[in-house]
């Protein structure tokens, strides 16, 4: 967050415009012992689509995260063995970062690449899904540079999300061909840098970084990290049934205002985090199926596909009619 604080401060947009309704300060964001919350994260993001000259800005802060950006898990990356452990440990232990996406590797795939799943909105026609991948695939870039070297870059980068207005910029920003409204998030590249070993690969190094990193995951799992076991838990439960949050809380072994407690130190709560559920399993129904609004609505465990109407209006702002016409 910090880094597009940084970017739109270039811009001549102070910080606290960019910081307002998200409850943090210029104080806050300084104490290492701060969480941002996706909350947090969405209404800033959101105020810099509003508040920004500069078209480009989420690709421009994404550029400013450099491996060092990241503490413990950079250096994890930079002390790995070869590019494929590199990349199995990044996916592995993403949820140290707290990403805006997360991310796949498929080892076997021809050419090597990466998918991402944008976590802060399932709608890819919302700005703040594409603002949220420019600065993904931004950052990667700089990271395989770091990396990698200067010499790395992407062969095609894959967005699911409709081309925007500055879409003729993203070649010369990655220096390779850009593709909308694809099936999926992905960056591709040769398959020569999958045998470069990072020129910082040191065993020891990697395997204290690694084991940091699994402490702070299991912290995170501890404290942390409720909103996204509630989701993991939710999604386990489909079709058609999900558990109230006493059943919820029963689950995750925890007692029930254990449970609203943590969900409300991470800016969200369960009626929120089963919205949110029910929201992306909607679109993926919607665009990927040719289910009726009746069957996706008992599928989400609604009474009756009006219910299901109106809570869809109010997550994306259409009806789900609209959003399935091409």
């Amino acid at each position: 967050m910090k880094v597009v604080l940084a970017t739109l401060a270039e811009d001549g947009i102070p910080p606290g415009q960019a910081l307002a309704g998200s409850g943090l300060d210029e104080a806050a964001l300084a104490n290492l012992a701060t969480r941002v919350s996706y909350a947090q994260s969405i209404a800033v993001f959101r105020n810099a689509l509003a508040l920004a000259r500069d078209p480009l800005v989420a690709l421009k802060a994404g550029a400013r995260m450099h491996v060092t950006a990241y503490g413990i898990w950079g250096y994890a990356l930079l002390s790995s063995r070869t590019c494929a452990d590199m990349l199995d440990f990044a996916v592995n232990y993403r949820g140290v970062i707290g990403p805006l996406a997360q991310m796949t590797h498929d080892p076997s795939s021809d050419p090597p690449s990466c998918g991402f799943r944008v976590l802060l909105t399932p709608d890819r026609r919302d700005p703040l899904y594409r603002f949220a991948l420019e600065f993904t695939c931004a950052a990667h870039l700089t990271l395989g540079r770091d990396i990698l070297g200067d010499a790395f870059r992407f062969s095609t980068v894959r967005m699911a999300c409709p081309a925007p207005a500055h879409a003729d910029a993203y070649t010369g920003f990655f220096g390779c061909q850009t593709l909308f409204d694809q099936p999926g998030n992905k960056i591709e590249f040769d398959a020569a840098w999958m045998n470069q070993p990072p020129s910082t690969q040191d065993p020891i190094t990697h395997a204290m970084a690694r084991e940091m990193c699994q402490q702070i995951l299991l912290r995170l799992d501890q404290s942390g990290g409720t909103a996204a076991r509630v989701r993991h838990a939710l999604l386990e439960q489909m079709p058609w049934r999900f558990p109230n949050i006493d059943a919820m809380a029963e689950q995750l072994a925890l007692e029930p205002r254990t449970l609203r407690r943590r969900l409300e130190a991470q800016g969200t709560s369960y009626r929120q985090v089963l919205a949110e559920v029910r929201c992306v399993l909607a679109v993926e129904y919607l665009q990927k199926t040719s289910m009726t609004t009746e069957e996706i609505a008992s599928r989400l465990g609604y009474s009756d596909a009006a219910n299901f109407r109106h809570a869809f209006v109010r997550w994306t702002g259409k009806s789900p009619q609209e959003y399935r016409r091409p």
